[in-house]
């Protein structure tokens, strides 16, 4: 990318310099230095102001456009309006009249650009999904946070195909999950190392619907209230597994889908008669007994299951037997 714009570069300040020799050509009065000098300038400016404006977005440039054209609306508005009438019929300020004009046509287009370019960000706000790249608002959006890229578990449920959402992750997610993994704790970079092999199996998986948002949120406010600024913003609901989060968003009056509910509600409702799966890892107190467990961690009991530890088994639940510290199952191998 960088060696196609410095050739296009290269070739736009070659094309200044013989427009500037063919003018020389077709009007012999003009000086050929100084109209090669003159084209090389304009096109070495050019190129500045093209340097200068890098990293410059698209956004950025649809907010100027609407700031520019609401200024030069508000300029127009003002001087066709009775105010200046008075002025037209004074002889010695009729003259000035297109200067004041002209002054206030730049004024109010200086004022617009510069305050849409301020709330570049609410500008999605004034005119809907006003974006230079394919969006299908009818998709509904999920904005996914450090937590949930941590976790994990985002992957294979996009994986699945049961999540209807598009994923929106945030720029400043991203930049926050790597200034984790460069963390001197061990334990702190491990958890953002996790965060983005889980982004990059995100991004390797062709199925899913994967955007990154880049827009330029204020930088002083906390991750959490960027979160909340663009889900509002995009009408996008948040994927977490941070509490503090989910309900600050509740709080905010922003729907929030939380990982740790979505796994509680699919563990199966255990009941006598059932069919479970699970591995056996150890002894249970009886002789014959065997001791496993399930996904949310209840254990689970099972009889005459000793021989058959270290191998995942089918058995029926016999009882279950209610704990201060939860629930105990007894089990029998089918």
């Amino acid at each position: 990318m960088n060696k196609t714009i410095f050739t296009i570069r290269i070739f736009f300040f070659g094309i200044c310099i013989l427009g500037s020799w063919l003018i020389t050509l077709t009007s012999p009065d003009i000086d050929t230095g100084k109209s090669l000098f003159f084209g090389s300038c304009l096109g070495a400016l050019v190129i500045l102001i093209d340097i200068y404006l890098k990293g410059f977005s698209l956004r950025g440039l649809s907010a100027l456009t609407f700031g520019l054209a609401i200024g030069a609306l508000i300029a127009w508005i003002i001087s066709s309006s009775p105010l200046f009438a008075p002025l037209e019929s004074e002889p010695e300020f009729a003259q000035n009249l297109l200067l004041v004009q002209m002054i206030l046509f730049v004024v109010m287009m200086y004022l617009g650009a510069v305050i849409a370019l301020r709330g570049k960000d609410e500008f999605n706000l004034v005119i809907p999904y006003m974006k230079f790249v394919p969006l299908d608002v009818q998709t509904p959006l999920a904005l996914i946070d450090t937590s949930a890229l941590i976790d994990g578990r985002i992957v294979p449920l996009c994986r699945s195909g049961f999540f209807g959402h598009a994923v929106v992750i945030p720029k400043f997610v991203i930049e926050e999950l790597q200034v984790i993994a460069d963390s001197d704790d061990v334990h702190r970079k491990a958890r953002g190392r996790r965060g983005i092999e889980s982004l990059n199996q995100l991004r390797a998986n062709k199925e899913i619907d994967l955007r990154v948002e880049s827009s330029e949120v204020d930088s002083e406010d906390k991750v959490d209230a960027k979160l909340i600024f663009l889900a509002r913003s995009l009408k996008a609901k948040i994927l977490t597994t941070d509490f503090n989060l989910a309900r600050l968003a509740q709080f905010e009056g922003i729907s929030w889908l939380n990982l740790n509910d979505l796994a509680d509600s699919l563990n199966p409702e255990v009941h006598i008669g059932l069919s479970i799966s699970l591995e056996l890892i150890k002894s249970g107190k009886e002789p014959d007994q065997a001791v496993g467990y399930l996904r949310d961690g209840s254990m689970v009991v099972v009889n005459d299951g000793k021989r058959l530890i270290g191998e995942r088994v089918q058995a029926e639940v016999i009882s279950i037997v209610p704990t201060s510290g939860g629930r105990m199952i007894f089990a029998k191998i089918n």
